[in-house]
């Protein structure tokens, strides 16, 4: 980067997905802890999705030696449009409402969607935010395997 302060993430993917199937794998607890993670377990019974605006969500991902939380509380929902909600894991200051993320999904054929997603918040340093990209892309790498088998 030339000098700029790196303030968050933007990712877009095109997936061989119809729209509604690419949503449902963001809203539904069974699809949802199959691919968020990457390779690690996230357990079904350590989900929960109370999918409108003002629920919550919540899951844990497990890897060996040691758990990591993570939560929020979705702003919108407009299916099968968009997303809009906050995030935070165990090292967030209690007093922060977290990181928002953004995530649009249109239609570009029948069976094809462009997921477009955005973290925005300010809370991370540039490398953070370069970390956090990483395990993104590979959270996304896993819903790629997740659409493909369901």
């Amino acid at each position: 980067m030339t000098g700029t302060a790196r303030e968050g993430i933007d990712i877009t993917r095109v997936l061989d997905a119809p729209r509604e199937q690419v949503f449902a794998a963001w809203t539904t607890p069974e699809h949802f802890a199959a691919w968020y993670g990457g390779d690690a377990d996230v357990p079904l019974d350590r989900v929960s999705m109370d999918v409108r605006p003002g629920g919550t969500w919540s899951l844990v991902i497990v890897v060996p030696g040691t758990e990591m939380p993570f939560h929020g509380v979705y702003r919108e929902v407009v299916a099968p449009e968009r997303l809009l909600f906050t995030l935070k894991d165990a090292g967030a200051p209690a007093d922060i409402e977290g990181e928002i993320v953004t995530v649009t999904f249109a239609e570009r054929g029948r069976k094809t969607t462009e997921m477009v997603f955005q973290q925005r918040g300010g809370n991370l340093t540039p490398e953070q935010y370069a970390a956090a990209e990483d395990g993104w892309e590979a959270f996304f790498d896993a819903l790629v395997n997740r659409l493909a088998a369901v």
